[in-house]
């Protein structure tokens, strides 16, 4: 028989954790949540509580819920359950077991506030001056790329697709609000190449194409440290080289921008050099002609180094397990900025940890 739990058993199990590595106590430790407070409080105002009723959670209590989720592909209703079961999580939120939590709709409506707001584009910047103040300045040049981030798929008929592609809304769909809610028409299907490598003896293979449906996360990270610096989100067909301009960062200390060959023409060639940047994006095959040795040998030196960027969406699709459940680019554009948000505080606390470590 099981003997009646104790104060000191929470304790003891915490520093169990604690001793196992607890990521989120390392979180916690090393970034100072107060710092959103301000940009927290401006998106989602309270009232004063003249007209009383039950007090709001905090801000930076439900910010940090967010971004619990963000860390562990997590749905309102699973985010809720798990801070109620899991130790780590209570800790990483500052609850005890007696202290409520916030439920699935309080999740969502403080997500919804954001996004109205456009508050995660301030709040990724106010985590990206602490990383400069900690001594993480953008440096050695910039990795520009772009990943699919899955929706869950849509099942429209070809009339229905064409009047979406149109800007329109489908007839049947305006006439049923209910069915209009369910329904995300920012999303888009793309196709992605598997890029096979030639067999040994050199014969090539067929590439596959594969369908994939929802948006783009376009990141933009520097070289040294492999922090994110510059992010937007749009939907999965949209083409990678457009938003070059976007991801580029005027304070990183080196000129050199990184790239694959979707972002490799005139215009982007242009757009570099009037910024005083350096292009050491892939150059692509000419159309019907082998590609040149020289040519080949200087890609690959650059895909050595352009690499880097990979590793951050292996991380976000991997551990983190970044998909958008939520409909529409503005919500996805949330859920999105959240992920980059979180992928930094964990590369944050890397990067610290080995700064820490003697050489």
């Amino acid at each position: 028989m099981g003997r009646q739990p104790g104060f000191f058993d929470m304790t003891d199990r915490l520093r169990e954790l604690s001793a196992k590595g607890d990521g989120l106590e390392r979180i916690a430790a090393l970034v100072d949540f107060e710092r959103f407070r301000p940009d927290l409080e401006r998106a989602v105002p309270r009232s004063d509580g003249a007209k009383g009723g039950r007090p709001a959670f905090d801000h930076v209590l439900m910010f940090k819920v967010l971004l619990l989720q963000a860390m562990h592909a997590l749905s309102d209703e699973r985010v809720e359950y798990l801070v109620k079961d899991r130790l780590s999580f209570m800790r990483f939120l500052g609850l005890g077991l007696a202290d409520p939590v916030p439920d699935a709709n309080t999740i969502w409506a403080f997500r919804e506030a954001l996004k109205r707001a456009g508050a995660v584009e301030a709040l990724f910047a106010r985590f990206d001056a602490t990383l400069r103040e900690a001594g993480y300045l953008a440096m050695g040049g910039q990795i520009v790329d772009a990943s699919i981030v899955a929706a869950p798929k849509q099942r429209n008929t070809e009339a229905e697709k064409a009047a979406i592609k149109a800007g329109r809304i489908p007839e049947e769909w305006a006439e049923r609000p209910a069915r209009l809610r369910q329904k995300d028409q920012d999303a888009r299907w793309t196709v992605k190449f598997s890029k096979a490598k030639p067999r040994e003896d050199g014969t090539r293979q067929i590439d596959i194409a594969v369908p994939a449906f929802g948006y783009k996360n376009h990141l933009g990270i520097d070289r040294r440290h492999g922090l994110i610096r510059r992010w937007t989100a749009t939907d999965a067909a949209a083409h990678d080289g457009a938003r070059l301009g976007d991801l580029l960062d005027p304070d990183n200390t080196a000129g050199g921008v990184r790239a694959d060959t979707a972002y490799r023409s005139a215009k982007n060639e242009a757009l570099l050099a009037g910024r005083g940047l350096v292009s050491r994006i892939h150059r692509k095959k000419p159309k019907g002609r082998p590609m040149p040795e020289r040519t080949r040998r200087a890609n690959a030196r650059k895909s050595a180094v352009r690499a880097a960027v990979e590793h951050v969406f292996a991380h976000q699709k991997g551990p983190m397990g970044l998909v958008v459940r939520t409909i529409g680019i503005a919500r996805a554009r949330v859920k999105i900025g959240l992920a980059n948000l979180a992928y930094n505080m964990k590369r944050y606390v890397w990067l610290s940890s080995r700064a820490a470590t003697p050489a």
